[in-house]
């Protein structure tokens, strides 16, 4: 079965709604690969996504990850321009429109929309993301205890990704 063909078509149609970047399709990432294709199953694309955070650069990574284990090489690149090319198409005609518009009552209200529906997105990725990775009881309460701290205190969350991988190593929580 070929795979390129509807990997590309799922990364360009996605693309275009990524506002904010990546993470914010990450529950639709999960829904198309894991749910729709079964390409991935959840604790793979758990591990996907730990490994496109960890890595040095942005936070798209993922979805070359995703493309290399759905189809090698060809699947990656595939995926990548598939993600990067529409939205940058889009990106540079509506940078073009956004200048033009100066300061209009239409371009007050897109960027007063466009920050909580990122924040929703993002929030959703959370909740796909928690859902794929918390396995047992253990791993739900790390999940819980980090989001809280995350949004109530100015703890660098490297720590707490420290944490979380001290309790994986000691074998605290399961794999899935």
């Amino acid at each position: 079965m070929n795979r390129l063909g509807p990997l590309a078509l799922s990364m360009a149609l996605l693309s275009l709604v990524a506002v904010g970047g990546a993470n914010v399709v990450i529950p639709d990432m999960h829904r198309q690969f894991v749910g729709v294709y079964g390409w991935l199953g959840d604790a793979d694309f758990a591990r996907l996504f730990a490994i496109a955070q960890a890595a040095p650069g942005p936070n798209v990574l993922i979805v070359s990850l995703i493309g290399w284990h759905v189809a090698g090489w060809r699947g990656a690149l595939v995926a990548t321009l598939g993600m990067c090319g529409p939205s940058g198409v889009l990106c540079y005609v509506m940078t073009r429109v956004w200048h033009r518009g100066g300061e209009t009552w239409w371009r007050r209200r897109v960027q007063q929309a466009l920050g909580p529906i990122t924040v929703g997105l993002i929030a959703a990725s959370g909740l796909t993301l928690a859902e794929a990775g918390d396995h047992d009881l253990v791993a739900g309460v790390i999940t819980a205890v980090t989001a809280v701290m995350v949004a109530t205190t100015r703890v660098n969350p490297l720590w707490l990704l420290g944490a979380g991988g001290l309790v994986g190593a000691l074998g605290w929580v399961s794999g899935g």
